[in-house]
């Protein structure tokens, strides 16, 4: 099995065990995962969210369409325009 298949043939559950080990650093039995363990899951997770998820819901998504500050959906509501 190649690289490509393995993610392909990884279940939404091992994606999230593999996303929260990272999160946390270790684990699910309490084992800390090494440098090359961390790495390794960090790709895999980044690899099955570019197949899986759309691309906000992707890791490291930056909306560029917001300007930093806006806090409303609608542009044209900005607070100078607000009635």
């Amino acid at each position: 099995m190649d690289y490509q298949q393995m993610i392909d043939s990884m279940t939404p559950e091992v994606f999230e065990n593999l996303r929260r080990a990272v999160e946390l650093g270790k684990w699910p039995d309490g084992q800390a995962l090494n440098s090359q363990q961390r790495e390794n899951a960090m790709q895999a997770i980044i690899a099955w969210g570019k197949s899986h998820l759309s691309e906000q819901d992707q890791i490291g998504f930056i909306d560029k369409g917001r300007k930093e500050g806006d806090s409303c959906d609608d542009p044209s509501e900005t607070p100078l325009n607000w009635k």
